[in-house]
């Protein structure tokens, strides 16, 4: 066998063993980060005073309406992560109320993100609004309700092209 074509036969070996991981990495991420989102919603809930104290401060506008919008799309959306169900829409919310986090509270680091990228993802919406655009982009892998609805009704807007392709 030539050495290109030892190359070829490893790469194929190595493209599907990292394909078969894609699946387990998509549910880590999920659990962990949909969990976390769902922590902090909760904490958001149980302190709202605060958070409208807080939105108040950045003038946000209807700081209250927007502090229990925020509250209960980070704790609801936070749950349907960890469970994969709605996960392409559900990420597509938590990546926007993270952009939104850059821009009201930590505008900074935002326009910071090419002279000084460190402080873009020093911030702390970074990694929320990474995993919500992981899962936005990716789906949800097949380790998750969405997949599960798509094998037994056909239902692809739920879990989109990652799922399929990871099954």
């Amino acid at each position: 066998m030539s050495v290109p074509t030892k190359l070829a036969a490893a790469y194929r070996l190595l493209k599907t063993a990292a394909n078969a991981l894609q699946s387990p990495f998509l549910l880590l991420v999920r659990l962990y980060w949909g969990w976390q989102f769902a922590q902090t919603g909760w904490g958001k809930l149980h302190n709202i005073d605060h958070v409208i104290q807080f939105f108040t401060s950045l003038n946000i506008p209807a700081p209250a309406a927007n502090a229990w919008f925020v509250s209960l799309c980070e704790f609801v959306g936070g749950l349907l992560l960890v469970a994969g169900l709605g996960s392409r829409l559900t990420a597509l919310v938590l990546a926007g109320d993270m952009f939104v986090a850059y821009v009201a509270a930590d505008s900074e680091a935002l326009h910071s993100i090419i002279s000084d990228p460190g402080k873009f993802y020093a911030a702390d919406p970074y990694t929320f609004l990474f995993a919500s655009l992981m899962i936005l982009i990716f789906g949800p892998g097949r380790f998750a309700i969405d997949a599960l609805l798509e094998r037994k009704f056909g239902v692809p807007q739920l879990a989109g092209k990652g799922a399929k392709l990871a099954a």
